[in-house]
């Protein structure tokens, strides 16, 4: 299923608890936080002296956990996953955590990202006679995992092996009766962050979520690294890394929820400041700049003051339909931007309209937006994007369209103009994008706009050739 925005990937979320908190209520608050990275499914696992317990189903978290739930899920440690399916199918087997019996003893895993030669190593663990139980890349990676366990005494030198192996764009958790463990893949692409509160110790895919609990954001888990926490200390073990960072820009522009910081630099700052350089390439006479909840709002207030133009209120978002990815089909998305977004009419009737949005995928939810302000009563919509033409699709743990329907990648800007119904169109440039979020202390990987893809991107005949 594809639509007409870049979707989200997942969200990961895990606490060492040695203070007494309760962990299976922390580890719900944390995913709730993480709930606009994934609507599709939700799960908690629990390390109870020694024995895994876990809940996990279709739907939101505030749907699938109660107090009788969470009051069962007892222990000091804990894992959790918010999931949209970039890989593998929609099916509650797909739910994470994954837990698994293997061997050595019990294991749950959770993983944000895509791996780019899951079907390769799929096909050679079936050969070998693994026996697959969903059609999620994850289960690819504690299937390895429990191999390599055999040959290591410990989990950590059985996962710096299996990282060896495994390509992409991967953050996980992994929980054991006695270690709780969090990797990033070597290019850092899919983020995650490690912090503290009273000496116990969290991981999670952005820091929002710390800040709902008050908990300290120590720093981000850097490419490469596996942090490892048990009953001792944490400890760290630094694999090879890529020299470059490659982490993903959509995280800036739309995925991560405003009031994150990732890599040193605070979402809403980066999206404010993409706002002003778009005020900068792409000026222009109107009376007033209208943001397009969340998003494009920082932008849209960036713009403002550097155009000088006032900002305003455009829309009022009802905060209790999904994003409209979530609708069953294409008629129902439809319907959902209308039930989702209202425009206020005292603020758009008879004036020239700025309005800013983070990206353009297929142009239809743009379209039907711009045709929003124009039945509110706005003379012009001049619309400005806050992001480049995204001309290719992602590989790394985004589900994006094939490129046949991304409309930057068959259309020339003004035709792209014309479908959306705008009096005109200006998208951010990759090098102002770039220096937007000049604070953060990595590299970006751009490859949806310029084809550049830091890792090998294995074709569907490529997996079946070298098994």
């Amino acid at each position: 299923m594809w639509n007409d925005k870049l979707n989200e990937e997942c969200g990961v979320f895990g606490v060492y608890n040695k203070n007494g908190f309760d962990t299976s209520r922390l580890t719900y608050y944390g995913l709730f936080a993480l709930q606009h990275r994934g609507q599709e499914s939700a799960g908690i696992a629990v390390n109870n002296n020694g024995t895994i317990i876990y809940r996990k189903e279709m739907g939101m978290v505030s749907e699938i956990f109660d107090d009788v739930v969470l009051d069962h899920l007892k222990g000091h440690s804990a894992i959790g996953h918010v999931r949209y399916s970039t890989s593998g199918e929609s099916l509650v087997e797909n739910a994470q955590p994954l837990v698994l019996k293997y061997t050595k003893g019990h294991m749950a895993v959770a993983h944000n990202g895509n791996l780019t030669n899951a079907a390769i190593l799929r096909n050679k663990l079936e050969d070998q006679g693994t026996i697959f139980q969903t059609t999620s890349d994850t289960e690819v990676i504690a299937a390895l995992l429990s191999r390599a366990r055999i040959k290591y005494s410990s989990i950590e030198d059985a996962l710096k092996e299996v990282m060896t192996i495994i390509e992409g764009a991967y953050s996980l958790v992994v929980m054991t009766p006695h270690k709780l463990i969090a990797a990033r893949d070597s290019y850092g692409m899919r983020p995650l962050v490690l912090g503290e509160k009273e000496e116990s110790y969290f991981f999670s895919s952005e820091s929002c979520a710390f800040d709902a609990l008050g908990i300290n954001l120590i720093r981000d888990v850097k490419p490469g690294e596996i942090i490892i926490i048990d009953k001792h200390n944490l400890r760290t073990i630094q694999t090879e890394r890529n020299k470059k960072s490659a982490m993903c820009i959509f995280e800036y522009i739309y995925f991560a929820r405003s009031d994150s910081v990732m890599q040193g630099l605070e979402v809403y700052q980066a999206r404010y400041e993409a706002g002003r350089q778009l005020a900068k390439e792409y000026p222009i006479e109107a009376d007033v700049v209208v943001g397009v909840p969340d998003s494009g709002i920082p932008a849209a207030h960036g713009f403002g003051h550097e155009s000088g133009i006032p900002v305003v209120s455009g829309f009022v978002k009802n905060r209790y339909v999904g994003r409209t990815f979530i609708q069953p089909s294409q008629g129902m998305r439809e319907k959902g931007v209308h039930m989702k977004l209202s425009p206020i009419k005292s603020q758009i009737e008879g004036k020239r309209v700025v309005m800013i949005d983070d990206s353009i995928v297929r142009g239809t939810t743009c379209k039907r937006i711009v045709n929003l302000l124009k039945s509110a009563g706005a003379k012009e919509v001049h619309v400005r994007i806050s992001s480049p033409p995204v001309k290719y699709s992602c590989y790394f743990g985004i589900d994006t369209p094939e490129r046949t329907n991304l409309a930057a990648s068959m259309y020339s800007v003004d035709e792209i103009r014309s479908l959306i119904g705008a009096k005109s169109l200006g998208f951010i440039s990759k090098e102002g994008l770039l220096n937007t979020c000049r604070g953060a202390n990595c590299h970006f990987c751009c490859a949806c706009f310029d084809g550049n893809y830091p890792q090998k991107i294995y074709a569907k005949e490529d997996s079946q050739d070298e098994c």
